[in-house]
């Protein structure tokens, strides 16, 4: 794709008018507040995702006393079951959530998780595991639409990126957790404690307003005033007029054009045909797929039998937990660093490391394998990497790949993991951002099902050489494609964005970076020519 404008993009002055609101601390704080409790719901979902690693040890090789015993088929399911359930709940997110409101909706979703909780906790036989994660995937699934969308419709253009970046970030957490849990207690009382964050989730929900476009949406115009004031820094009315007329406007043109002319079928379905769609579309698909095939979906879920199968210097649990924290570490660099950087620096260099680091793995599997330094056979190999136990061999060299697959994780979490959760809330046209959002986080599963459910036949048939070379040429490829067809969003209006992908014109790459201070002369200008809404899409109906 050609990076180069086509059109000269909005002056800075342009984009630095944010309705009045000043760019301090207050104004920003109550967005933070907001996003931060509704990365409570994300704690819990990402609870759900590292559970089974370590939930698979526990069950494959059971202490005494323990009723659960399962064989390698099942192994296989619990590591990847909740995965391929998720995008069922991506599909019906916007459907089910849409009609009782974006906090509401993350507010229902927590009575599934609960209830999968207590299933874990009581479980006797394989089945009531296998229902307990088909409802945190459904679960999953059904939180997509509204935590995705709440974001992008209460924070403003220059706070967007990182907050949104908080969400993976949130997840990572949540599985961080787990690991931490596991090494404290018995994986049925970690579901019992897991409770708890579900509960103070729903509690803390009702302290933050409902997102004020869909308060317009609903014709609760005053609702969406008092949203947009504790939204802006708990200001007064007349602060926030000007954004909610622009709100009113929005919704007021989306419902003249539809009385004008009522959709058919296939004239919705064409908007899912058109450029602004697709080329979007195949953007965070192709992030999915880097992401997931870098090697941290299936280290993220086996961590404990790869450490083990690896022979890692330490204890296999606590490496795990060494894992976790560098997964949140590379997040929170994202969040900090995405903001000055870009998405596109932050990209090529966490898909290039990558890669590196998964050729480098497999590079000393191969090379162990070739000189038969440890002499280990193909049965003791496949026995470490589902997690049974073999005999321990003294491998001087063992730290090589532990390192390397830390660096994995901590280069994999500052860009290519985030980048398609971040990109979902930005560059999808506002008529089909809802479903867009619920097709593209489905897409993402699908990949992360995938890799988790053929990664033991891929060790089984390509070795671990064969299998993180793989993995190391998907990332090094990746890195050639997003030069390529990954824009610069960073900073920019959601409007700008998707006239980028629906070829009116192109976006720079540069990061924009509003300023603190506004002149007299600007704001007079733009007291007279109108404005426009950088916190949503604009009235692009004359392009």
């Amino acid at each position: 794709m050609n990076m180069a404008p086509l059109t000269k993009e909005n002056s800075p002055a342009d984009q630095m008018y944010h309705y009045g609101y000043q760019k301090n601390f207050r104004t920003a704080l109550p967005q933070f507040v907001a996003v931060s409790i509704k990365n409570l719901l994300l704690i819990s979902y990402g609870m759900t995702l590292g559970f089974p690693t370590i939930l698979i040890p526990a069950v494959q090789n059971p202490i005494e006393g323990e009723i659960l015993h399962l064989k390698t088929s099942e192994i296989s399911w619990i590591s990847s079951i909740n995965l391929i359930i998720v995008p069922v709940g991506c599909a019906l997110s916007g459907v089910v959530t849409t009609p009782v409101g974006r906090r509401r909706a993350m507010q229902m979703v927590n009575v599934p998780f609960f209830i999968a909780w207590l299933l874990f906790h009581y479980s006797t036989n394989v089945g009531h595991l296998y229902g307990a994660l088909f409802l945190t995937g459904l679960s999953g699934g059904l939180l997509e639409a509204p935590v995705l969308t709440y974001v992008a419709e209460i924070t403003q253009p220059h706070l967007r990126g990182a907050l949104t970046a908080t969400s993976s970030m949130c997840i990572i957490i949540g599985v961080f957790t787990q690991f931490l849990f596991g090494l404290l207690m018995y994986w049925r009382t970690v579901a019992l404690v897991n409770i708890i964050f579900t509960v103070l989730a729903v509690i803390a929900l009702c302290f933050v307003p409902e997102s004020p476009h869909w308060l317009v949406s609903r014709k609760r115009v005053e609702d969406a005033r008092k949203s947009l004031q504790w939204l802006r820094g708990w200001t007064g009315p007349q602060a926030v007029e000007g954004e909610l007329r622009d709100i009113q406007a929005l919704f007021k043109r989306k419902k003249a054009e539809a009385e004008d002319q009522e959709e058919t079928l296939s004239e919705k379905i064409s908007q899912y045909l058109d450029r602004s769609f697709l080329v979007p579309f195949f953007l965070v698909s192709y992030s999915f797929f880097v992401g997931h095939f870098s090697g941290m979906t299936t280290l993220q879920t086996y961590a404990v039998s790869i450490f083990q199968m690896l022979e890692a210097p330490i204890d296999k649990y606590y490496a795990t937990l060494i894992l976790g924290i560098l997964q949140i570490v590379g997040s929170g660099a994202c969040v900090i660093l995405v903001h000055y950087t870009g998405k596109r620096p932050l990209t090529f260099f966490s898909t290039a490391a990558a890669g590196v680091c998964c050729i480098l793995v497999a590079g000393y599997d191969g090379y162990f394998k070739t000189h038969d330094v440890l002499n280990k056979t193909s049965s003791e190999i496949h026995n470490a990497t589902i997690g049974v136990n073999s005999n321990s061999f003294d491998n001087p060299y063992s730290w090589i790949p532990t390192t390397l697959l830390m660096l994995l994780a901590l280069v994999t979490h500052t860009g290519i993991r985030l980048l398609p959760w971040i990109l979902i809330g930005e560059v999808f046209s506002a008529k089909t951002r809802s479903g867009a959002a619920g097709l593209s986080s489905a897409i993402g599963y699908v990949f992360g099902f995938l890799t988790n459910k053929i990664y033991i036949t891929m060790v089984d048939s390509l070795s671990i050489w064969g299998t993180y070379g793989l993995y190391g040429l998907i990332c090094l490829t990746g890195c050639i494609v997003f030069y390529f067809i990954l824009p610069e969003t960073e900073g920019k209006k959601l409007n700008d964005i998707e006239n980028h992908f629906a070829g009116v014109k192109n976006l720079t790459n540069t990061v924009y970076r509003s300023q603190k201070n506004m002149s007299i002369e600007i704001s007079r200008m733009r007291d007279l020519k109108g404005t426009t809404n950088p916190t949503f899409e604009g009235d692009n109906t004359n392009l």
